[in-house]
């Protein structure tokens, strides 16, 4: 038979963070599984978009994004990331971070490419690596700091080794990479001549008076890291997909081209949108931010550890990992469905993070809700008794 799915999409699965929200939808549960952000958006990055609209730039941006949006991204970088970048040849915006992460892959790896990820991993950097045919190779952290050493890397270091993926804060895991940790990763880079792809989306979600660190930064590491970074965690507009990478010249032109191809651009009146609130939003916004979400995840973890399901105290980001080895069921599957069905509280099976065996006892919830949703939540899980 000639007509059959590309063999590439053969082994991508469905998303289990989605593949949980529809079954909550059906259930009319509490959806803790996916990070749609519902927390109210800055009136000021409305009305930028609103405006827009209303003057008329509905049209095709260019390629890379409006010049207003690639200066205050290269603005922002030089003054919170420390990342000098040219607005004109250094960043690319596309649609959403997992966009600009596609077309970085596409870009620069080639099919039997080997990919470093750090383990528990977010399920799209595995779905996007095989789609343009590279191999995903799994180091291991240890729960519940998700700790590694740098012989856990070294050990899987091959030949056929491109690049190294680092997720920090990281979904689902909440891990914040230390300055000693980014450190060996880019020493690692260095010495086996690899890119990294550094995915900052929830570069503003930080806990515990913990500061952020981009890659990028550290000597050496300027043309080889690819900075992955997005508005829709940030603002809370994550449907309106708008994600950026930085990347050196050369490298930013060959993802350039490939979002060209893909998307064309990132929609124009959003773009706008985004660079109001980039410019006119304090620094006192960024940092109630973190503060409110502080206090979103110290609720939800104390009613989590209340209810016999441990978790993993997040770093940053706004996910968590629970133990929940106490639920009835053999896999992560069976224990959130269980979840679902006697308490109505919807989160992701640890398996769609974890290669093995070992995302079995976990379920991930986001936090990302308003303060009357995590009341619910808490009162749902002390039902658990």
């Amino acid at each position: 038979m000639k007509r059959h799915i590309n063999r590439r999409m053969a082994t991508l699965a469905h998303s289990e963070i989605r593949a949980m929200t529809q079954a909550c939808v059906q259930a009319k549960g509490l959806n803790m599984a996916q990070g749609v952000c519902d927390t109210p958006v800055p009136p000021v990055v409305l009305r930028g978009a609103a405006q827009a609209m209303a003057q008329g730039k509905n049209v095709y941006s260019r390629f890379d994004g409006l010049p207003e949006l690639r200066q205050s991204i290269a603005k922002k970088l030089a003054q919170y990331n420390g990342i000098a970048a040219d607005p004109e040849t250094d960043v690319t915006v596309s649609a959403g971070a997992t966009g600009s992460f596609h077309c970085a892959c596409l870009a620069l790896l080639n099919p039997g490419d080997e990919v470093i990820l750090f383990e528990p991993y977010y399920q799209y950097h595995v779905s996007a690596l095989l789609a343009v045919e590279a191999v995903p190779v799994m180091v291991k952290m240890r729960a519940p700091d998700w700790t590694y050493s740098v012989a856990d890397i070294e050990r899987v270091i091959t030949p056929r080794t491109k690049a190294i993926i680092v997720n920090s804060p990281g979904n689902p895991s909440g891990k914040v990479f230390s300055r000693q940790e980014l450190e060996n990763v880019a020493s690692i880079a260095q010495e086996h001549d690899l890119f990294v792809f550094t995915d900052e989306i929830y570069e503003y979600f930080l806990y515990d008076d913990r500061t952020h660190i981009s890659l990028a930064t550290l000597p050496g590491m300027a043309d080889r890291t690819i900075t992955i970074g997005g508005y829709s965690k940030t603002f809370s507009i994550t449907g309106w997909r708008i994600g950026y990478t930085v990347a050196s010249a050369q490298w930013a032109q060959a993802i350039g081209a490939v979002n060209d191809l893909l998307y064309v651009c990132a929609p124009t009146p959003l773009q706008v949108g985004v660079a109001l609130g980039i410019q006119e939003l304090p620094d006192s916004f960024y940092r109630d931010l973190a503060r409110d979400y502080q206090r979103k995840r110290d609720r939800f973890c104390r009613a989590l550890a209340q209810a016999g399901l441990p978790p993993s105290i997040p770093q940053g980001a706004y996910y968590v990992l629970a133990d929940a080895s106490r639920l009835p069921g053999a896999t992560g599957k069976e224990k959130a469905l269980f979840l679902l069905e006697r308490i109505g509280l919807a989160g992701v099976p640890g398996e769609a993070f974890f290669s093995g065996a070992d995302g079995q006892r976990f379920i991930r919830f986001s936090y990302a809700k308003i303060d009357a949703d995590i009341d619910d939540a808490c009162r749902r899980l002390a039902l658990l008794g």
